[in-house]
């Protein structure tokens, strides 16, 4: 319970801050499920705008404080920074409980 909820909100919140602090053309979510986990990963091609310029370190800022506190709340764990390659990622993995009978 809540899982379902921490994963749509931590994806809002990661297309919302390539929206406000990347020049990117495009973005992309990626989930994938295992057996007793879901990873998320989005990334995006862009560059930091020049409001990111000026804006905390990564890992840092508030909206990535949120994400990573709502995976911890629900035993998770989250990820995030600059992809070597260019871009930004952020990677949460959330625990998936079987449901009872």
């Amino acid at each position: 319970p809540g899982v379902d909820l921490t994963a749509y909100r931590i994806v809002q919140e990661a297309l919302t801050n390539v929206t406000k602090h990347a020049a990117a053309r495009a973005a992309y979510v990626r989930l994938r499920y295992g057996d007793d986990h879901m990873t998320i990963t989005v990334t995006d091609d862009g560059t930091a705008t020049a409001s990111a310029a000026s804006a905390p370190a990564p890992g840092s800022g508030f909206g990535l404080i949120g994400m990573r506190e709502r995976a911890h709340s629900v035993g998770g764990a989250l990820q995030a920074g600059h992809r070597l390659e260019g871009g930004f990622e952020v990677t949460t993995r959330l625990p998936l409980y079987p449901a009872t009978p």
